[in-house]
């Protein structure tokens, strides 16, 4: 055995601690936004800095300051908030700790619009998905059925419709994340630049379709594209048309067709199938837009893979077990079995990459196809 007093491996066991005890940090985190912290601290901008006792005063007066704080001392430590350490002789240690929020931290800060991503730390640890996390290993064991549906009888999604509120806080949760995003992509993208006809498959209640159109006026016509129950319920937009059907049978036309967080929850073959049905609905010249996390090809620790690893482990273990996150290169390859030879990626948000796949004529198609091969 090797000597336990090297750095080395004091360090090998102080990293198998914090990732057996890591459990801690996620519903640390799902704590925070139950008791509404963040809003209580950054209190209409001023996000002036404050102890537990006083966060307390905001959210829940007969709570327990001291457990508040280790919370906030942990979530200190994931750029959650800022501490701020002033000497208090009437305290235990001396000192009194006060809490501002960090820049991680003010994403949980609700806006004007009701929306923040807070409802999206809420919704990963609902009971129901919860149940499904000590089932990881049967998704290697048995990769034909998701944890999720071991652990709760049925797919995510279709448990979700007979929950409505679950389902609204996942649609609640997706437009706190699509939101930002929106606007990221909307200011250092232009490929809707000429689009008179825009296509968004699984659109929702067209969040993301009315804020692409309120940019880009050179869009005449949105078309919001959905399952029938999911368009039934979406409000009207100027200039956005609703229409329900199913992707996998048929997509309406578009000079271009925009999707977000599609592909992810779908198999190899799946994919194909809506990427078919995409390339079949646009012209030549047309183009189908992705926006979906794209894996690096090596395995890191940055935190822009982590999360994208994370997020892929997420799918497997919820949504499919055979859906999942991508490299560039593995969507480049569903994109020509499905007639799209060429794909261009724009790296604007670090979790969601923009992932342009363009319709080519016959003759450009068949020599780009023959390049691909040499």
């Amino acid at each position: 055995m090797e000597d336990e007093t090297t750095e080395r491996r004091n360090q090998a066991r102080l990293a198998i601690m914090e990732m057996t005890n890591m459990i801690s940090v996620p519903m640390c985190l799902h704590a925070i936004v139950r008791l509404n912290v963040p809003d209580a601290i950054w209190e209409g901008g001023s996000n002036a800095p404050l102890s537990a006792s006083q966060i307390l005063t905001r959210v829940f007066p007969s709570g327990d300051p001291q457990n508040l704080q280790r919370i906030l001392r942990l979530l200190t430590t994931y750029g959650i908030f800022t501490e701020h350490l002033l000497h208090d002789p009437s305290s235990d240690d001396q000192v009194l700790r006060k809490y501002s929020l960090a820049d991680v931290g003010k994403t949980l800060v609700t806006d004007q619009d009701g929306l923040s991503y807070g409802a999206y730390v809420l919704q990963h640890y609902q009971q129901e998905l919860m149940k499904a996390w000590p089932l990881v290993h049967e998704a290697v064991v048995d990769s034909s059925t998701e944890p999720f549906v071991k652990a709760n009888g049925e797919p995510a999604y279709s448990y979700y419709g007979k929950k409505p509120e679950m389902n609204d806080l996942m649609l609640k949760a997706m437009s706190g994340v699509s939101v930002p995003f929106m606007k990221a992509i909307l200011n250092g993208y232009t490929g809707f630049d000429g689009v008179q006809r825009l296509v968004d498959v699984g659109g929702s209640a067209g969040d993301c379709l009315k804020m692409i159109l309120q940019k880009h006026t050179n869009i005449k016509e949105g078309v919001n594209f959905d399952l029938p129950e999911v368009v039934a319920k979406a409000p009207s937009i100027p200039g956005v048309t609703h229409v329900g059907g199913d992707m996998f049978k048929s997509i309406p036309n578009g000079d271009a067709i925009f999707m977000k967080w599609v592909l992810t929850t779908w198999t190899d073959e799946e994919c194909k199938q809506i990427m078919s049905n995409c390339y079949n609905a646009l012209p030549v010249g047309g183009k189908m837009i992705a926006c979906e996390p794209v894996l690096p090809h090596e395995s890191d620790n940055s935190l822009r893979t982590r999360a994208l690893l994370e997020g892929d482990i997420f799918v497997m273990t919820i949504y499919r077990a055979k859906g999942k996150h991508r490299t560039e290169e593995e969507f480049r390859q569903l994109g020509v079995s499905a007639g799209f030879p060429h794909l261009q990626a724009f790296y604007i948000d670090h979790f969601y990459t923009v992932l342009e796949f363009q319709k080519l004529s016959s003759e450009v198609k068949f020599q780009t196809q023959k390049e691909i091969v040499l």
